[in-house]
């Protein structure tokens, strides 16, 4: 299963916050799959068929501080066969813009969905993909950074490191996990 953190509401689109959720939403774009609403998981969701199986795409519709009430039922639903059968796609101060990252576990850098994720799943333990959106000026205004609107070649440069999120994505989805992070952590924008 691929989450893909977001925000709800169009006031929240081409913001640093929601790449995760538009990498998830332009995976399904490519693969011709439609999204429907799953008021029970909280969710857009919609599930393809692979060479390597089922996937699950969800984008939680939830604020992003609460999306571990979105990605719990969505695990019982999908009966994973363990957390690293979940990635979850989201923004990155740490990493500079466009630069991306798979990797298990770990931190959660501050980051309020993961964080409720980690504390609903009550496990760090499952995969990431992380998309650099870089740093404030002021540490003190991370939110305003990565709420803010985009426009003009900032736009276009977020649009850049969303397929990019979701280049990685079938990545994961063809040569599985493993490999797909090797390509990507190796790969220097």
């Amino acid at each position: 299963m691929i989450v893909g953190l977001a925000n709800p509401g169009p006031e929240y689109d081409d913001t640093r916050h929601n790449v995760g959720g538009a990498a998830v939403r332009e995976l399904g774009r490519r693969r011709g799959v439609t999204f429907t609403r799953e008021r029970r998981q909280r969710a857009l969701t919609t599930t393809m068929m692979t060479d390597r199986g089922p996937v699950t795409l969800a984008i939680p519709t939830t604020f992003m501080n609460e999306s571990g009430a979105a990605v719990v039922p969505l695990v019982r639903r999908t009966s994973l066969a363990g957390l690293s059968a979940l990635l979850v796609v989201h923004d990155e101060l740490d990493l500079e813009p466009g630069r991306l990252q798979l990797k298990i576990g770990g931190g959660l850098a501050g980051h309020n969905g993961l964080r409720s994720i980690a504390d609903a799943l009550g496990s760090r333990d499952f995969a990431r993909l992380r998309i650099g959106v870089g740093k404030p000026v002021d540490k003190e205004r991370g939110a305003q950074y990565v709420l803010a609107r985009m426009s003009g070649a900032r736009r276009e440069a977020l649009a850049g490191d969303v397929a990019r999120a979701a280049d990685a994505l079938e990545l994961v989805i063809e040569e599985g996990f493993e490999d797909a992070q090797r390509r990507v952590n190796a790969t220097r924008d």
